[in-house]
């Protein structure tokens, strides 16, 4: 059986919208077949930020419980979205699950890409896996 890769960037501490996208991307790992997810955090460069996964981890299992079959990345990048971008591609994502508050940063990102941003389409054709939008 093939595994689906489903990524989640979320922010550390985690914030109300993180934990709110987090819970929406466990939902779509245990609706998916097979599905393996990857919690995601971005230490900015310019913030001299230095999450660990161990406090990621932590502060994920705090809020939602234990996620046994969950990976814990933390990357460092000048740039969040490119950062995440990256991982996505990195790992073959099949879904990417993102925060409502977070599409708009998207599309200023793929507006300086491309004249009309639809940013579930763009990361879709770009990155052939499906975004999914959480609510809050």
């Amino acid at each position: 059986m093939i595994t689906q890769q489903v990524v989640v960037p979320v922010r550390y501490p985690l914030t109300a919208h993180s934990k709110a996208t987090l819970r929406k991307a466990i939902a779509v790992a245990e609706d998916a077949d097979d599905a393996e997810l990857t919690v995601l955090h971005v230490n900015l460069y310019h913030e001299n930020d230095h999450t660990s996964r161990s406090d990621l981890k932590e502060a994920v299992e705090a809020a939602v419980g234990e996620l046994p079959e969950a990976r814990y990345v933390v990357r460092t990048g000048l740039l969040v979205e490119e950062t995440i971008l990256d991982e996505v591609v990195e790992q073959g994502a099949d879904i990417v699950v993102i925060g409502q508050k977070q599409a708009p940063r998207w599309r200023r990102m793929v507006r300086r890409i491309v004249d009309d941003p639809d940013i579930e389409q763009y990361l879709e054709r770009e990155l052939d896996a499906k975004v999914v939008t959480a609510s809050v």
